[in-house]
């Protein structure tokens, strides 16, 4: 029997297993931990959420991959009712068990190899590397088209609003990124599990008619509900874009049996077709970044970008390490901001996503 390689040896490390100390740091602070370091939901999901999900959950038959019909539809009415996003195919919306699962299978699902190169932001979240090197691609970072030279990329991921940055792509970029694909046959994903999350400028979708003139071909816009309808446990995102690309999707995943849960299906009905939830929602972490962005900055830290998003991309002018380790003395634990790449290795990412309780005592601490 020859020796196997686990997979695993081809991965970087995972990033919060470097950061156990510094956890363990924070909490012994006497006021206990506040954990900014992860941007998980902490407030409660909503009632009306709750009740499609127990309203279904006698149902014993298999769910079907491609999602309900009425799942469909709310998607494709809220995608145009909160974004402006026109045309969308029901037919080419796609549950995923968590964007994160698709965004780590996405280059094996589109059968991209060895021969194949796969653009990622220069920071970036870690799950597009590791997505493409399960696929065995070869992988660039970079921002600007021009870094590529005379490159086809098979695969350029964007990420607008950004994880971890909060940047915001404008619409004339965007059309840039498009053009671009077009001229060399690549696929454009763009990761828009953010925009509903603007604060300081407006984020457009890459499905955006003033980006694509309504022309859906080669692009795939991510969506998670994890964000606005703080549903990370129940595994609830969706793709959606070219009808054929997402056919393709559909029809690996069909033979794999990734399949989005029944119950989950239809909370994610509900969810969608509700908007005042997530206002709700979006307006307790506005509420928590004016304390955070105030008491950073008092603090003696520089705000970089974050116009928008979940997360502060924060620096003292110092290794993102030597500032976890300062926070941590504080009882504050954060990400540190080489996680995402190597020009991160000054910023820590710093998330809104703690109780009003504990964003507070960060700001007493801080100050």
């Amino acid at each position: 029997m020859s020796e196997r390689t686990p997979v695993s040896a081809g991965l970087p490390d995972f990033p919060w297993d470097t950061i156990a100390s510094a956890k363990a740091r924070a909490a012994a602070h006497p006021g206990g931990l506040v954990d900014l370091s992860v941007g998980t939901p902490v407030d409660p999901v909503d009632p009306l959420i709750r009740a499609a999900l127990a309203s279904v959950a006698e149902v014993p038959g298999y769910p079907a991959t491609h999602g309900t019909p009425q799942l469909r539809a709310a998607a494709v009415d809220a995608l145009k009712r909160r974004f402006a996003i026109t045309g969308v195919d029901p037919a080419a919306v796609l549950p995923a068990i968590g964007t994160k699962e698709l965004i780590a299978g996405l280059p094996r699902l589109l059968g991209l190899g060895a021969a194949d190169l796969v653009v990622i932001p220069e920071v970036a979240y870690p799950t597009y590397e590791v997505g493409a090197l399960l696929a065995g691609t070869r992988i660039a970072r970079a921002d600007g088209l021009t870094q590529l030279g005379p490159q086809s990329p098979a695969l350029i991921y964007l990420n607008s609003p950004s994880n971890p940055t909060g940047r915001v792509l404008g619409a004339d970029h965007l059309r840039k990124v498009v053009a671009f694909a077009r001229e060399r046959d690549a696929i454009v994903a763009s990761d828009e599990c953010y925009l509903g999350l603007a604060w300081d400028e407006r984020a457009v979708s890459i499905l955006d008619p003033e980006v694509c003139d309504g022309d859906h071909t080669g692009l795939l816009a991510i969506h998670s509900l994890s964000k606005t309808s703080n549903l990370a446990s129940y595994r609830a995102g969706f793709v959606t874009g070219d009808p054929a690309l997402v056919g393709e999707l559909l029809a690996v995943r069909k033979h794999a049996g990734m399949i989005v849960p029944f119950p989950v299906q239809a909370a994610m009905t509900a969810a969608l077709g509700d908007d005042a939830h997530e206002a709700r929602q979006r307006e307790r972490y506005r509420a928590r970044r004016e304390v955070l962005r105030e008491a950073l900055r008092q603090a003696g830290f520089r705000i970089d970008h974050s116009q928008a998003g979940l997360y502060l991309w924060a620096t003292r002018g110092e290794p993102c390490r030597t500032t976890l380790d300062w926070l941590a003395e504080r009882g504050i634990l954060a990400a540190p901001g080489d996680f995402y790449g190597p020009t991160g290795a000054e910023h820590v990412r710093v998330a809104l996503t703690a109780t009003d309780e504990r964003i507070a005592a960060a700001a007493r601490r801080l100050a």
